[in-house]
């Protein structure tokens, strides 16, 4: 999130917002390949990645040189 921040106490813009949620989801998904049956949590995840592709459609749509700039750093694919 560091990378992303446009000031040091930036947590809204939907660069940090998108970075926060890759960092949970990357974070739930480890735990889900460890506990398989863990539904309650896979739901959970499905969520953020609703809420994640909401911030980059949006992202996309407003600010398309920011989008392509953040996909690049945090590795994400369309």
């Amino acid at each position: 999130m560091k990378e992303v921040r446009i000031h040091d106490t930036d947590t809204g813009s939907p660069q940090a917002q998108i970075s926060i949620l890759t960092a949970r989801i990357e974070e739930l998904a480890s735990h889900l390949k460890k506990n398989q049956k863990d539904n309650h949590s896979r739901r959970g995840l499905l969520g953020l990645v609703a809420s994640r592709q909401a911030h980059l459609k949006y992202l996309e749509k407003k600010h398309p040189k920011q989008y392509a700039a953040l996909t690049k750093k945090l590795g994400l694919k369309k």
